[in-house]
């Protein structure tokens, strides 16, 4: 029924400023973003901060259709993404997926998930 990740991805040093101005781009695009997840049939997307010992960290968290299928086209705000993300993930570190041992969500919230 529904799909749901918690991934750690570690920042790369010198890149808190790109960071920044990413999520400045997602908050001015908004209308963009939300039609693009939207399409891709994700509920929830949310993205934590985090700055410990001087490393930085992204977490993405998701709730999306199971059956949700990967787009082969590319739009105008996953292409800034994929950008944004190549110039600031640091690839060295191997992302961590958390493990979702409960999903609670009240009935009525689920029927206004559905597609």
């Amino acid at each position: 029924m529904y799909k749901v990740e918690l991934t750690k991805f570690r920042v790369k040093p010198g890149k808190t400023k790109k960071v920044d101005r990413w999520m400045e781009y997602i908050h001015n695009n908004m209308e963009g973003v939300i039609r693009n997840v939207e399409g891709e049939k994700v509920y929830v997307e949310t993205i934590f901060r985090e700055a410990f010992n001087d490393v930085e960290y992204l977490y993405w968290y998701t709730i999306q259709d199971k059956e949700a299928a990967e787009s082969d086209t590319v739009s105008y705000i996953d292409q800034t993404h994929i950008d944004f993300f190549e110039d600031c993930i640091d690839h060295t570190f191997h992302p961590e997926d958390m493990v979702a041992e409960a999903l609670i969500i009240p009935e009525r919230i689920k029927q206004a998930m559905q597609y």
